[in-house]
């Protein structure tokens, strides 16, 4: 595309897989027609063949179009055929582009009194309409990588199934550069080797615990309720609390954090020594420094209802970084992965040939990460997807994304 949408220009590196003799299109042409179609609420090829016509005299401004508007058959084969690898790297070129800017605001330090870190949220989450019984294809599972600086997906990476998250995160987080950032990661991800790498590239981890590290969990939980019996008497920690209130809803959120050092051991109770001590130097966990609990109880209409869930973490610097990162992780899920569900339908799609699934996938992301970057409309990512496709001049200022 002509002048304004730089996304476009990592399209060019992207292997054509279409035979040069039935070639009509050009591969960079029907791409941009895709994110476009994209940014202005089309889910479907035929959808993007549509639009495509609505807009034939807009494009024609902008792309070449040597044989014209593409069929919806000819975004299909296109999309199913081509290298998701490529696509995946042509993305994180661009993201590439906005990452000193995320660096700028890391910089910043802290705004009202508040932290302002980069986190980086790991999280899975499967396409549900993607399977196939025919083929006894099974759904695509993805795990995502998302920045709460400013909402921006910063890569992805295709498992077959949840239980090879452990194989697919380390490759994500190669991608990455984690200098200076908390990675955050549920149960799935604690484990040593990811922990390692995530020190390796000059990060901080928070890992959730939970049965896949069965011993480890079960420490951490016994020490905690021991020492609540105890009222944490003669052992450190750090305490800090948090309450929100919305339409009938109150929710506290207590965090807990105790710093792993052999003074706190030799200070507890001999009964106690016993249960502490599961951060024996031959566990081998990089850069551990502290366990964590954060208790959360809800009350809904009068219901109420409490959970307790168990960290390991490296950070240094007080609860506070520890409940900020706590609290950071679950943007992936309400700001990502609902927004996925919700204003995408990406739970219906049933697009299931080839490689269309992950295609579309990443394809997705890189509309939702231009439609956050604009923020002249105060609105939801459901009607800026509307507005685009109802005014030309909204669509070139989302396309136009920011200066890079």
């Amino acid at each position: 595309m002509k002048g304004s949408l730089s996304l476009v220009e990592h399209f060019s590196c992207i292997p054509d897989p279409r035979s040069t003799r039935t070639r009509r299109h050009k591969l960079q042409d029907v791409l941009a027609i895709a994110t476009c179609a994209m940014l202005c609420g089309a889910e479907t090829f035929v959808e993007m063949e549509e639009f495509a016509r609505c807009k034939e005299a807009w494009l024609r401004e902008r792309l070449e179009l040597p044989g014209g508007i593409p069929s919806h058959d000819t975004f299909n084969r296109i999309f199913a055929r081509m290298d998701p690898t490529a696509y995946h790297e042509c993305f994180l070129g661009w993201i590439e582009a906005l990452q000193e800017d995320l660096r700028a605001q890391q910089q910043t330090g802290e705004q009202d009194g508040e932290l302002n870190e980069q986190i980086i949220a790991l999280d899975g989450k499967t396409l549900r309409r993607s399977f196939d019984r025919a083929s006894q294809k099974s759904a695509l599972h993805m795990v995502s990588a998302w920045s709460s600086v400013n909402s921006l997906t910063l890569g992805q990476r295709k498992v077959d199934g949840k239980s090879n998250e452990i194989t697919a995160i380390p490759a994500l987080l190669h991608l990455l550069d984690l200098r200076g950032c908390i990675v955050t990661i549920d149960a799935m991800g604690c484990q040593k080797e990811i922990a390692r790498r995530i020190v390796e590239q000059q990060g901080d981890y928070v890992l959730g615990l939970k049965g896949n590290q069965p011993t480890l969990h079960q420490n951490v939980e016994r020490f905690f309720l021991e020492e609540e019996n105890r009222q944490f008497k003669d052992q450190p920690n750090e305490y800090y609390e948090t309450t929100e209130k919305d339409h009938g809803r109150i929710e506290k959120r207590r965090y807990r954090l105790v710093e792993l050092s052999t003074t706190i051991a030799a200070e507890l109770p001999k009964e106690a020594v016993k249960v502490a001590r599961w951060w024996d130097p031959d566990e081998e966990w990089t850069g551990l420094h502290a366990i964590g609990m954060v208790e959360s109880s809800r009350e809904i209409n009068g219901k109420a209802s409490i959970q307790k869930r168990y960290f390991i973490t490296s950070l240094k610097g007080g609860v506070k970084r520890f409940a900020q990162a706590q609290r950071g992780h679950w943007g992936i899920e309400n700001r990502v992965h609902w927004l996925l569900d919700v204003a995408y339908a990406e739970d219906q799609c049933r697009v299931r040939v080839g490689n269309a699934p992950e295609n579309l996938s990443t394809l997705r992301k890189m509309t939702l990460n231009l439609l956050k970057q604009e923020t002249t409309r105060k609105v939801g990512i459901k009607v800026k997807r509307n507005k685009a496709g109802w005014d030309d001049r909204y669509l070139s200022l989302v396309l136009a994304g920011p200066t890079i």
